[in-house]
């Protein structure tokens, strides 16, 4: 009876730890698209007309966390937020990705992406699925840091 107490604990040990490589594998996979972009979305369709357009976000503000008071100025091209040197918000956060999220301009609206992280981003309090609008002072969370587009 021994012999088989043995034998099943080392086929349990056997099993969690291929599940513990396999689970790491997943995560080194995500953060490997993630990094190569091939799990970028372009928003695109029609969008619902607004009321109020007079006030259009001139600036990423980060409201909380580290780097709070620190101002990104927009323009036309992308905001990449991650851990990589080559982020234009480079986060020392231990909860952010490499390749984290990405706000970008399409048409006349900014758009927040998360980039396949492995703690999420949030716009205000609900989870980043897809490309999603960012209204003007909606804080988008990425761990402990908060932004927002201020005008």
């Amino acid at each position: 009876m021994p012999e088989l107490v043995l034998q099943l604990t080392r086929a349990g040990f056997l099993a969690l730890l291929w599940l513990f490589v396999l689970a790491a594998l997943r995560v080194v996979r995500s953060d490997l698209y993630a990094a190569s972009g091939l799990r970028a979305m372009v928003p695109g369709g029609r969008r619902p007309a607004r009321a109020g357009r007079g006030r259009r976000p001139r600036q990423l503000l980060v409201t909380q966390g580290a780097l709070a008071g620190t101002r990104i100025t927009l323009d036309s091209r992308p905001i990449l937020i991650g851990r990589a040197d080559d982020s234009t918000l480079v986060l020392d956060d231990d909860y952010a990705s490499t390749r984290h999220a990405r706000i970008s301009l399409q048409g006349d609206d900014w758009y927040v992406e998360d980039l396949g992280s492995t703690n999420g981003t949030y716009l205000d309090r609900a989870k980043v699925t897809g490309p999603t609008r960012v209204p003007l002072g909606v804080p988008i969370r990425i761990g402990k840091t908060v932004i927002e587009l201020r005008s």
